[in-house]
C-alpha cells in the first residue's frame, strides 16, 4: 500500500469517514506518531486476511501487555511471497487496514513490502514484540533483535479452532 485509504470525506459526502481510519499510518509517518502514542509500546503484525475470533482475542491480549499496540500488516505482495495460496490475501491490503483499524485493541496500523518485518522493527524499537503461540520466539530474528535494546518478545498461546485458511476451505467447500 503506497497510501492510506482517505481519512475525510468529499466535500458533500452525507456523512463523514469513520474516525478509525484515523489509525492507519504510512511508515513515512510513523516517527511522528508512534512519539505521541504512550508507552510500552506493543507490536505485532501479520496478514490478517480474513479476521476471526482468534485474531481478535490475540490482539486484545497484546493489547493488554503496554500502553500501546501498533500492528503492521503485510501488503499484499508480501503476503502472496508467504506460500498461502495464489488467491490469497483474500481481501486487500486497504480493506485489511481498515478493518484492524476499527479494532478498539489497536491504536495504529501500517503495513510492510519486506518478507518480514525485520527493518521496520529495528525503525520503530518497540518494547514489546508479540507473535502467536504457533511461533518459537527462540529462532524468531525478530525477538533478538528486540531483546537488543532491553525490550520483551513474547508468544501469545494459541487461540485454538480459529483459522484463517480453515475458513477459507469451509466457504470454498459450500
Amino acid at each position: 500500500m503506497t497510501q492510506a485509504p482517505a481519512t475525510t470525506a468529499p466535500p458533500g459526502a452525507p456523512f463523514p469517514l469513520p474516525a478509525f481510519l484515523g489509525k492507519l499510518c504510512p511508515r513515512a509517518e510513523l516517527g511522528a506518531r508512534l512519539a505521541a502514542l504512550p508507552r510500552p509500546l506493543v507490536f505485532t503484525n501479520g496478514v490478517f486476511d480474513v479476521m476471526h475470533r482468534g485474531h481478535a482475542i490475540y490482539l486484545a491480549q497484546a493489547r493488554a501487555l503496554g500502553a500501546s499496540l501498533l500492528v503492521a500488516l503485510n501488503t499484499d505482495a508480501s503476503a502472496r511471497r508467504l506460500g498461502k495460496g495464489p488467491e490469497r490475501p483474500l481481501n486487500n491490503e486497504q480493506d485489511r487496514a481498515a478493518m484492524m483499524a476499527a479494532l478498539g485493541a489497536v491504536d495504529l496500523v501500517t503495513w510492510f513490502d519486506e518478507d518480514t518485518p525485520q527493518a521496520l522493527i529495528a525503525e520503530i524499537r518497540p518494547d514489546i514484540l508479540v507473535k502467536g503461540g504457533d511461533y518459537d520466539m527462540g529462532k524468531l530474528p525478530e525477538a533478538a533483535l528486540v531483546a537488543s535494546w532491553g525490550g520483551r518478545a513474547l508468544a501469545l498461546p494459541f487461540v485454538g479452532g480459529y483459522s484463517t485458511t480453515a475458513l477459507v476451505r469451509k466457504i470454498r467447500s459450500t
